[in-house]
């Protein structure tokens, strides 16, 4: 098994200081913002700030920092802070934010019985993992004070992929989608009440977690089961959305996008004027937006 990467603890801002330790604060407070390394071989990967704005995937930026295993990043030039934002948002799965209910000995062995479960050398269930946290990771920064439950449905909510999608996708050939999404949702409950209960996790707490994720791809009248929706949605956006749309194409894409952003509250769909979309996701959301 790949042995993930330690924590990102700092980001190094090679230009206004000030302006990153404000920008940042909110969303990463267990960050620390300092200036840059003295010394080179601390720098962990630098990214420049052009560079970034001018990519259009950021796939070979994930790949440096995954290869890199320093637990800090380096940004530069004059878009320092807004980069350092959006960089964090697509990299948020290595930063180890928890709060009290996620924080202690349980919590760290749901995290290492969920890694067991993914074979990260297949690239699609590298895929889910990475959204699995980053999902979880999303839902701290909506609702600081989550709960176990709603933590535990948004890092399970999508295991049922490791049975129907590991090496190769199909939801593009369902001839309903919601049909197809919320059987998906009801077949990845079952999956998690089994892993839950072999790491200690208590019954009325699994129960609570399996009526979340089944209901998972529905908003309605449940605040956790729209959390994990609202969670879900932005970390499609933020995270997956450039490996969808190079898998499935525009179209699919298109299906996607408009049936993701049907998904998010008001208040989460705000949190996308601060995600770094490709340009052909942008374009398809902008057209999703307007319909």
């Amino acid at each position: 098994m790949l042995r993930p990467p330690p924590p990102i603890r700092r980001v190094r801002i090679d230009g206004d200081l000030r302006a990153a330790r404000e920008l940042l604060a909110n969303d990463f407070p267990t960050l620390v913002v300092e200036p840059p390394a003295v010394h080179a071989a601390d720098t962990g990967p630098v990214i420049d700030a052009e560079a970034w704005r001018a990519a259009t995937r950021f796939h070979a930026f994930d790949d440096a920092l995954e290869r890199s295993r320093a637990d800090a990043i380096t940004i530069s030039g004059s878009a320092a802070p807004t980069v350092a934002f959006e960089a964090l948002t697509r990299w948020q799965r290595f930063v180890d934010r928890r709060n009290d209910a996620s924080r202690g000995p349980l919590f760290d062995a749901v995290l290492d019985a969920h890694r067991v479960l993914h074979d990260v050398s297949k690239p699609l269930v590298k895929a889910d993992h990475d959204h699995a946290l980053d999902t979880w990771q999303w839902m701290l920064r909506l609702d600081p004070n989550a709960g176990l439950a709603a933590q535990l449905a948004a890092l399970f909510h999508d295991v049922e992929r490791l049975e129907s999608e590991a090496d190769v996708r199909v939801e593009q050939h369902a001839p309903d989608y919601q049909t197809f999404k919320d059987a998906h949702a009801r077949r990845g409950a079952d999956i998690a009440r089994e892993t839950l209960l072999a790491v200690g996790v208590d019954e009325s707490t699994i129960i609570r977690v399996c009526r979340i994720i089944a209901a998972h791809e529905r908003r309605g009248h449940d605040a956790d089961v729209d959390l994990v929706n609202d969670a879900d949605a932005l970390s499609f956006f933020s995270l997956n959305s450039p490996g969808y749309i190079d898998y499935f194409g525009p179209e699919q894409t298109r299906r996607k996008v408009r049936y993701t952003l049907g998904r998010l509250g008001p208040a989460a769909r705000s949190r996308l004027a601060g995600v770094r979309l490709c340009p052909d996701v942008r374009a398809l959301l902008v057209d999703a937006e307007a319909a």
